[in-house]
């Protein structure tokens, strides 16, 4: 390997860089941004990404068209990391735990070489995978919660390093005027939390709150999301919910949180959803409550946030209601939402926990 002045790291994604975003490859973005004194090796969309790719370190070509981590994408992340992990100082692994993780972990010698690695895990699908699953190295969590289900899943080091928020990209915004916009964004997943955002505000259009619910819904490769999106109209139409939109993938979401209240998300499971979901910390930023299930996961949030018993639409709903009603409540809950981000998910404090943890390793 040439003498460098900078160490060289490899950001190892299941997808570019410049494609479809994803909690995996926006985390990875923002360690490729925030770290200026490494260099990196990442993988670009070919032949066409976004069009404003990361300007710093080596792209490595990827074959996809739409940017999505489909099967083809995944082996051609994984035998390009496999040639670019001898190439470099370290490995970071930006990887959900999924279904074919287990055998990915145990092919962890043979596809990264000695090189230390470090794993950030944006989620966990099932928490069944674990029981089969070997740690890549040193592994980052997002949340004290999940931290403490890899330890008990036998991770050995598991650091935690929340999330970054670019605190001028996402202000504090004024609440909007007029009638009011209630936001759900997420995944068609199982107990995701859409059909759960319809219940629990049906139950706040019971209580006499008024509003407009908006479900921005994001598919995954081989789902229908217009098969999927009917269906999740018809369920609000028989919920008695008389004012509700129902869109697709959102490609300005500055632009959708500018124009809403109260941000609604009542998952049962994550799933495949990000430890913390981007969005929610977009939202908080953005000076927009919100009204959350009691998931392990969102204890971290503390009294900066509403949460209801997990499952439970009538509670969820209730403070949903409440909230809307209550504009002094309302204020106090979007200063204490946006002191929250900046306090713990700031870019500063995101760069030196990696930039630590780095040298660390490389010592």
């Amino acid at each position: 390997m040439a003498r460098r002045d900078r160490p060289r790291v490899l950001l190892l994604t299941s997808s570019p860089l410049d494609g479809a975003e994803g909690c995996d490859v926006r985390l990875a973005s923002n360690v490729l941004e925030t770290l200026p004194d490494f260099d990196f090796v990442w993988f670009t969309q070919w032949p066409e990404g976004r069009q404003d790719p990361p300007r710093r370190g080596r792209p490595v070509r990827i074959l996809s068209r739409d940017g999505v981590p489909h099967i083809p994408q995944r082996i051609q992340a994984a035998l390009a990391g496999a040639v670019f992990a001898r190439r470099v100082d370290l490995v970071h692994a930006f990887l959900t735990v999924g279904r074919t993780f287990p055998v990915f972990s145990r092919l962890r010698p043979l596809l990264l070489g000695g090189r230390p690695v470090v794993h950030t895990v944006p989620g966990v699908m099932d928490s069944r995978f674990l029981t089969h699953t070997r740690p890549l190295g040193t592994t980052v969590a997002l949340s004290e919660s999940m931290a403490r289900r890899l330890r008990a899943a036998d991770f050995g080091d598991v650091r935690v390093i929340p999330p970054m928020i670019d605190l001028d990209a996402w202000p504090y915004l004024p609440r909007p005027r007029g009638y009011p916009v209630v936001l759900f964004a997420g995944h068609h997943d199982p107990k995701g939390g859409a059909d759960a955002a319809i219940d629990s505000a049906a139950e706040a259009w019971r209580e006499g709150a008024r509003f407009r619910l908006v479900l921005a819904m994001r598919g995954r490769p081989g789902q229908n999301p217009t098969l999927l999106n009917e269906a999740l109209r018809e369920r609000a139409g028989a919920a008695g919910l008389p004012d509700v939109e129902v869109m697709g993938y959102v490609e300005d979401m500055r632009a959708l949180i500018a124009t809403v209240h109260v941000l609604l998300f009542p998952p049962t499971v994550l799933g495949g959803k990000a430890d913390i979901p981007l969005t929610v910390l977009q939202s908080l930023a953005s000076g927009r409550p919100a009204v959350l299930s009691d998931l392990p996961q969102f204890a971290d949030f503390g009294h900066a946030v509403l949460r209801a018993p997990t499952g439970d639409a009538r509670r969820t709903g209730q403070q949903l209601a409440w909230l809307l009603d209550q504009p002094r409540s309302w204020d106090v809950l979007a200063e204490r939402g946006r002191s929250l981000i900046e306090d713990h998910f700031g870019p500063e404090r995101f760069a030196a926990r990696h930039a630590a943890l780095y040298r660390e390793l490389l010592s």
